[in-house]
């Protein structure tokens, strides 16, 4: 297991961390990711930790918090060794306050946290998304007090704008508040969003990069090719709901690209497009999930090599797309306002 810096932060984590949003099937969207159990669990988290993965990421509201309780018990006795990052801001209640980044909701949420998780400190705890609601200091300052209490060791943020980010950043060293170490967002061959603005600002500010949906909605798997149906995954079962519409032509020309590559290599589809990621700068740790063993193992087999570089320009040239403005715009000034990739 290759292990990176988290950031401008002294953590190292695993490329890979484990998520859990198929840990419990509460409700009819997370019903549609899984229903691992505890039992289910453990055994995930037994070949995890047999891998060197020793990095787990929740959130309070996957399952209704049915994820967090039993991903406490899968690694009881095995706390000291494991890493867990799990997320607040998203509505937990019918409340008015049940909802946000305000310091009444992330008190409450982060105890709600550990208490789910057995455990008396998170490793990483991210807002999940931005509440324009709450002032940037307010929320900061509730994090900070988290932080000097022992109950969060980092902070970092989920879904951010890059101007959100960035005010976020800029308030922290003014006020000499906890400062956000990660960024987890999605980024994948059909989903290169994250490249135009959001890289960049994590290479300027030391941010690394959580990737989630690395396999875009599980259209990368390797199940979708031209002339094929979805079979019964995921998809099929209607589990890429909510995620971005994603041209036809354009993903099956990613999904030849990918079929060429791994040809070349004896790798899947899903390995190669795992790979890629990890060759992106600022890419710190990729989340994978997995519903069984096999899928696990799988995804494990994306590590310990590497793309070529001919082999990830013709991955490159398949996803391209034209980014919006101002970003095609800059594209013509690159001798002073360089791109870490081109898209």
């Amino acid at each position: 297991m290759e292990y990176r810096q988290l950031g401008r932060s002294g953590l190292q984590v695993p490329v890979f961390s484990l998520g859990t949003g198929t840990f419990g099937g509460v409700g009819e969207m997370f019903a549609k990711w899984g229903a691992t159990d505890v039992a289910g669990a453990r055994r995930l988290v037994d070949i995890s930790l047999a891998a060197g993965l020793n990095f787990f990421d929740t959130a309070d509201i996957y399952s209704a918090g049915a994820s967090e309780e039993i991903l406490g018990q899968a690694i009881k006795g095995r706390r000291h060794d494991s890493l867990i990052a799990t997320k607040a801001s998203f509505a937990t209640g019918d409340g008015v306050n049940d909802v946000g980044s305000s310091r009444h909701h992330l008190i409450r949420a982060c105890e709600d946290s550990l208490r789910r998780l057995g455990t008396d400190h998170i490793d990483l705890y991210f807002m999940h998304g931005f509440d324009a609601m709450t002032p940037v200091e307010e929320t900061l300052r509730a994090l900070d007090d988290l932080m000097r209490d022992g109950k969060i060791r980092y902070i970092g943020a989920s879904n951010f704008s890059g101007w959100h980010l960035m005010k976020s950043l800029a308030t922290s060293e003014r006020y000499g508040l906890g400062r956000y170490v990660s960024y987890q967002g999605y980024y994948s061959l059909i989903g290169r969003d994250y490249e135009w603005e959001l890289m960049p600002l994590a290479l300027d500010q030391g941010i690394g990069t959580m990737v989630w949906s690395p396999l875009g909605w599980g259209r990368l798997t390797g199940k979708l090719r031209r002339g094929q149906t979805t079979g019964d995954g995921r998809i099929a079962q209607g589990g890429a709901a909510g995620g971005p519409p994603v041209d036809d032509e354009y993903l099956y020309t990613v999904v030849d690209a990918l079929d060429a590559v791994a040809g070349e290599i004896g790798k899947t589809v899903a390995q190669v497009a795992l790979n890629w990621l990890l060759q992106r700068p600022t890419v710190s740790n990729i989340v994978i999930g997995a519903r069984n063993e096999a899928q696990l193992q799988q995804n494990l087999g994306a590590l310990g090599w590497q793309l070529s570089a001919e082999q990830i320009a013709t991955l490159d040239a398949a996803s391209r797309r034209e980014p919006v403005y101002p970003y095609w715009h800059q594209t013509g000034f690159d001798t002073r306002n360089p791109k870490p990739t081109r898209w």
